[in-house]
């Protein structure tokens, strides 16, 4: 399973479950994101020709975030830019989370392996925290930065 958060148009976590099958090659991230999330499935035999990848500078504008369950059960609260909250998943063993806009929790259900994977160089300074909000709540978002 593939499945997209959003929020008024934007994304704000994609998640593949460890059930997703498909064969060749998809990405599940627009091509302007600065972390692309992609699955392949090839045949024995199949062979990716050696290659590189240039040295190109890009900009990073906000910090990508990809969890990957190795062993366990965790449940990942999202929030929108506003820190508004806006719905939670609970994640097993093998499952993949790419966290891309808005702010997120997360709370091990169980005894829990995880793989994060996020741009560098990453620094403390880059993360803000906060106090959700429910959806009713007139409260303004507020951060300092």
């Amino acid at each position: 399973m593939f499945e997209q958060i959003t929020d008024n148009g934007v994304i704000i976590a994609i998640i593949i479950t460890s059930k997703f099958k498909k064969e060749g090659i998809e990405f599940f991230t627009p091509n302007d994101f600065s972390q692309q999330l992609g699955y392949m499935n090839r045949s024995k035999g199949y062979k990716i020709e050696a290659h590189s990848h240039k040295r190109v500078q890009h900009a990073v504008l906000q910090t990508h975030e990809v969890l990957y369950v190795k062993s366990g059960k965790v449940k990942i609260e999202l929030y929108n830019d506003k820190n508004i909250f806006i719905e939670d998943r609970t994640l097993s063993a093998g499952d993949v989370i790419l966290l891309a806009s808005g702010g997120h929790s997360i709370e091990m259900m169980e005894d829990s392996e995880l793989i994060e994977i996020k741009q560098g160089p990453y620094s403390n300074d880059d993360k803000i925290s906060f106090t959700p909000l429910k959806n009713n709540d007139e409260r303004k978002f507020s951060a300092e930065i």
